[in-house]
């Protein structure tokens, strides 16, 4: 029976490493490829033609809420600092709906931090405290469920 209205975006999880990790925010996934344009030299046509090119791999943005003593993601971005290919993770997001199993799901291959941003510190503030991490990978794949 086909589904009567789209999927809810705020029913998500990320796996990595063979833990589930909570996160609010899950941007930049993005599947994008270059276009090549060419045109011969004799080509009776004055236009270009278009090709499809190599993959272009945007930065995933992962966002939660900061936890007291957890640095698991200053230790990660440490740890591959001087490239230990060992310690990249494969990352998958998996959209969730109503009874909490996966419609649709996404793998980002061999995932390594480049930036990590603290949360925002502000004296009369009433929010919680929400840190973020930006993750480089080398493929972006939609899975098939």
């Amino acid at each position: 029976m086909p589904q009567e209205y789209p999927i809810s975006r705020f029913h998500f999880q990320v796996v990595w490493g063979g833990a589930k990790i909570s996160f609010t925010e899950v941007t930049g996934l993005v599947m994008e490829r270059e276009k090549i344009e060419y045109r011969h030299s004799d080509s009776k046509d004055f236009n270009k033609i278009s090709m499809p090119g190599m993959v272009k791999n945007n930065n995933i943005t992962l966002k939660r809420g900061k936890f007291e003593s957890d640095i698991d993601f200053n230790t990660w971005l440490e740890e591959v600092a001087n490239e230990r290919v060992e310690k990249r993770r494969d990352v998958t997001i998996l959209m969730l709906n109503e009874q909490h199993n996966p419609v649709a799901a996404w793998t980002a291959e061999r995932c390594f931090p480049v930036k990590i941003t603290a949360p925002d510190l502000k004296s009369d503030a009433n929010e919680i405290a929400v840190e973020s991490i930006e993750l480089n990978h080398e493929g972006l794949k939609l899975m098939k469920i």
